[in-house]
This record gives C-alpha cells, structure tokens and sequence, in this order.
C-alpha cells in the first residue's frame, strides 16, 4: 500500500493510479466521476444506500407497513368480505380470524357448504325471541334473576347478566390472544363472541388490548408479513418471496434478515447464521476449555487448572488429594528419585511407551478446536463492536458534524453527502465483514482452493475497508477542528474518500459475490498459482473500476499486471485468463 503522503494530491494521475489500482489516467478519473454519478442500479446489489436508495429497493421486493396501513388493510377485506357473502361486518371478523385471514381459502369452504363453515365458526342465527316480553330473567353463571336490561346473549340467545358477561370477556382478554376465538360461556354451546359485543361490554383497557390482539392476528397468520424484530418497533414488512435476497430495513433503520428474523448476514445463509448464534450460545466451547487446559483429580474427578509452579498439585476441600500434574499418581510416591518438582520421570516413560497418547491427543484436538473458534469468534466480536461505533459516529455526522462542516467549508450540505455516504458503506462493510468470519469457521479445511480464494477476497476488502474508517474518521478531523483549512485540501480530501467508497464497495461486491455463488470460480488449479502470486495480488495494483454504463474496466498497470472482473485476481500481462478463476481476459 502506498504512504498517506501521496494520496493529498487527487488529481495528481499518478498517485491515483498508485493508491485506486487503476491502469491509468482515464481509469482514475472515471472512478471518481462513476462515484460522484453512480446510479441507483449500481448500488442496487450491495452497500448501505442512502435513504433514497433504501426507498428505491424497498418498492421492489418489500414494503414496510405502519399501523394505519394495517388496520387500513384489515378494514378493507373485512368490507369486501361482507359486501360478497352479504353478511354483517362482525361476522366478516370471526370469518376471517377463523381463516387466518386466507380470503381464498374462505371463499372456497363457504360456496361450497356454507351452512357447515357457520357451525364450524360460530355464526348462528339471531338470538330467540322469547325472553324479549320477559320483565326478569336468570343469569346462567350466577344464577341471580335481573332486569331484561342487565341481560346480554350471544347470537345463541343464552342469557348471562353484565358483570357476569365483563368478567368473563376480561378473563379470556388477559389470557391472551386466544380471546379473539371467544365462544359462548355455556359449556355446550359454539356461538362465537363477536367483537361488537367485547366494544359493549369490556373496559377501555381490555378494548385497546383485545384491539392489539386483532391487529396482531392480521401480521402473524400472513406467510408474507412479518413483524420487525427490533426491540419496541411495531412496523411490519410484507416480503416478495420471489426474491432470494433476504436483508431488509425498516423503517426503525433496524437491518434484518426476513427469512430467518435475525440481523442481516448476507452473504451468510441463514443455517449457517443459526448454527454460528447456536455455538456462541452453547456450552460445548466451555467443554473444549475445560478438556484443553484442566485435567481431573484422579480421586473425584473435578477439573483443575494448572497456570503457574511446580507439578505438585493439591484438590480443594473436601478431597484434598495431593498428586502429580504430569502423571496423576499420588504425589506420596514422587520425590527427587522421579525428577523433584518440576519433572515426572515415571510420565516421561509412560509417554515413551504410549500410555498418554490418546488422553493428549483429545487435549490437543480440544486445544485446536478451542483456540481455531476463538480466532474467529474474536474477529466477528471486533467487527460488530466496529460496527456500533461506526453508527454512533453516523449519527453524529448526520446530527452535529456535517452542519458544523457546511459552515466552515462554506458549502450546502447536499454538497456533503458524500460523507454521509461513506459513512454508511463503513456501516454496512461491517456487518458484512463479521459475517464472512462465521462463514470462514464453517469453510471445510480440505478445501484449500476455496480457503485460499475466500481469505484473499477477504483479506483485500478488509484491507479497503480499513484505508476507508481510516479516512472518514481520522483526516476528517482536520476539517472538523481547523476553521482556516485552504478550500483546496478539501476538495482533495473530496476525491480521496469519494475513491475510497467506491474502491471499497468493488471489493465488497466481489466478495459478496463470490461467497453468495460457493465460491465456485475457484478450482485446485488456480488455488496452487495464487501460493506463488497472492502476494503480488494482495499488493494491489490493477484493481478493476465500473464505468457509469456499468461496463468493467480492466487495465495493465505499471507493474504489468492485470485484475480479473469476476474475483479481482491480480493477473500477469501476458496471462490470456485468470489464474484464479479462469475466466476470459
């Protein structure tokens, strides 16, 4: 990578091509000019878009719907059940609910049998007529005699008084959602309990929660709507299930996975996302600790740590056993005749002859395991505490930083946004780093071709995304703490993380890609090649650019290499096709 120095100077040709791995003039000038008009098709496929463009992708596989839209929706098929089968609005609900608001589904069991789907549901006819001249009548849960007026029935005519009909709605309500199944309180009866008569009778606190109930019962009985996960959101998203691309964003700004609920992990599927939260979980790295740095006490068998002195060990209370850390014998039979306090001539044999073979074979496979898990447990923790601070940092900009910036620079904040922008790439590059580090764990080790190819691709966007934070975080300051900075240096610094971003979104891309395809372009052939040039490659010079009509640029740069469009390999001059992926030159 080429010294800071010479990257001030943006326009410089040279520098550019030195820094961006572009093949030339034209090549560097085009990157900045692809960043500074890139369209939204372009950044379609992959980034943490701006606004505008998290609106352009969200009308076209997902939409996010606020409460009014929902209940705005449940009333409009509520309406238009009722309108069809000529039935009350109430009725419409039950069927519905019933139906787990599958309108087809409903439409097909009614024309057929309707008089079976009412029996089922609990639509029955109006109450019977002959309580109505009836000046008292007898409650059939407290059995008192009450004015017709304190009298209340279902479709079922079975008269209950008022308190009686209260405490059981509000009972059925704090149950649970199971209330919006309610049925008539006579044990023999199926009558359902409409929403009508729950308005009437229940208090102001049980309505809004029986309305909450309704409400919910719309979003979790749709296969296509789902609620947001955030905590406290209540926005919904209805899904395209067409699309393959999964990851959505709210309107909470919370960036989920709709397939399986969790925070968005593309380019990682989401069984190896499950099973990646399930380890992180699970005790079994805590057994492969306990196995790789304890050995039990021969008398009781609890585990004991070793981590400093001699080889004389004592269990704690109440055991109190004293033996030998190496051997396990008791240490009553140890001495100077077998090696004093710091050796065991008695394991030394036993090891000699095998005897300790399998027991530190499982310690030094557990060892592997444990400390194979934690290089990578440790690097996606890194990237998703990065990550959180990389947001917080947004959000200053966003809030306080970029008026302050518009200020001094004497320039719009529409003029700014590229910051925002490269903010937001920071944001969304590392989530997308975090999860290739659960995917790198999963990756079987015998494939060395496609280890080597992921840790490549990974390497070089790592290594992009870094010059990125770096920029947006540390040089930016200067212009943030320096009121008389020269108008020059900035439109320098303009171009520079304009580069950056673009640059840095490429080697996303590529990576995104490649992981989301199986890392199929890669074949034993080209893995051995890349031991011999990786390290050209990772030197970077060549790296490919993207036009505004979208076309790939590929050119030879000074050192006479060129980099593949489809896994940015770093190529000799003379290679008619990729060494790595053997795509066409």
């Amino acid at each position: 990578m080429e010294s800071d120095d010479d990257l001030l100077d943006a326009y410089d040709a040279e520098s550019m091509d030195d820094y961006y791995y572009s093949g030339g003039d034209s090549a560097a000038e085009d990157m900045v000019d692809d960043y500074a008009g890139i369209d939204d098709d372009d950044d379609a496929d992959y980034g943490y878009a701006c606004d505008e463009v998290v609106n352009d992708r969200a009308e076209k596989h997902y939409i996010v719907l606020e409460e009014a839209d929902i209940r705005q929706r449940q009333e409009e098929e509520i309406t238009h059940l009722s309108i069809v089968l000529s039935i009350s609005k109430v009725d419409a609900s039950i069927l519905l609910r019933h139906y787990k608001w599958n309108v087809s589904h409903l439409h097909d069991e009614w024309f057929v049998d309707e008089e079976r789907v009412r029996r089922t549901v609990g639509l029955l006819s109006g109450p019977a007529g002959w309580y109505q001249n009836a000046e008292e009548l007898t409650c059939g849960i407290c059995f008192d005699s009450f004015p017709v007026d304190r009298i209340n029935a279902a479709s079922c005519g079975h008269p209950f008084c008022v308190t009686c009909w209260r405490g059981y709605i509000s009972t059925a309500i704090n149950d649970g959602p199971g209330c919006l199944m309610l049925r008539c309180p006579d044990p023999s009866c199926n009558a359902a309990i409409g929403e009508d008569m729950v308005n009437t009778l229940a208090p102001d606190e049980d309505k809004e929660k029986y309305s909450r109930y309704f409400l919910r019962s719309y979003i979790e009985d749709k296969k296509k709507i789902k609620w947001c996960p955030a905590p406290g959101c209540e926005y919904a998203v209805e899904f395209d299930l067409s699309v393959s691309n999964y990851d959505v964003v709210c309107l909470c700004s919370y960036y989920f996975c709709w397939n399986c609920s969790e925070e968005a992990h593309r380019p990682v599927d989401c069984n190896t996302v499950a099973k990646w939260i399930l380890k992180n979980s699970a005790e079994s790295e805590n057994m492969n600790w306990i196995l790789a740095n304890s050995k039990p006490c021969p008398k009781c068998k609890r585990p004991i740590e070793k981590n400093q002195g001699c080889m004389h060990m004592t269990c704690t209370p109440p055991c109190k056993f004293e033996f030998c850390w190496l051997c396990l014998g008791a240490w009553a039979e140890h001495g100077e005749r077998t090696g004093g306090f710091y050796a065991c001539n008695r394991y030394e044999a036993a090891k000699q002859e095998g005897v300790y073979d399998e027991s530190e074979r499982r310690r030094e496979m557990a060892k592997n395991s444990l400390e194979r898990y934690t290089h990578y447990y440790e690097r996606w923790a890194s990237n998703q505490s990065s990550r959180q601070k990389a947001l917080a940092d947004l959000q200053k900009m966003q809030n306080v930083n970029l008026e302050k910036l518009s200020e001094r620079q004497k320039e719009p904040e529409s003029q700014l946004k590229f910051i925002i922008e490269a903010w937001q790439q920071i944001v969304e590059c590392r989530r997308v780093l975090k999860w290739t580090y659960a995917y790198g764990y999963y990756l079987p080790e015998h494939e060395h071709a496609k280890r080597q190819l992921f840790e490549y691709l990974q390497g070089e966007a790592e290594a992009g995304l870094e010059r990125l934070h770096q920029c947006a975080e540390k040089e930016l300051q200067a212009y943030l703490s320096d009121e008389d900075e020269p108008q020059a240096d900035f439109q320098a610094f303009r171009s520079k993380l304009a580069g950056l971003t673009s640059i840095t979104r490429t080697y996303f891309e590529n990576l995104v890609r490649a992981l989301e395809n199986g890392l199929s372009d890669v074949n034993c052939q080209g893995a051995c090649s890349t031991s011999t040039s990786s390290k050209k490659g990772k030197g970077g010079k060549g790296k490919s650019s993207t036009s505004k009509s979208g076309r790939s640029v590929r050119d030879v740069d000074d050192l006479n290499h060129w980099n593949c469009d489809r896994c940015t390999y770093a190529n000799l001059e003379n290679a008619t096709a990729c060494q790595m992926c053997h795509n066409d030159r």
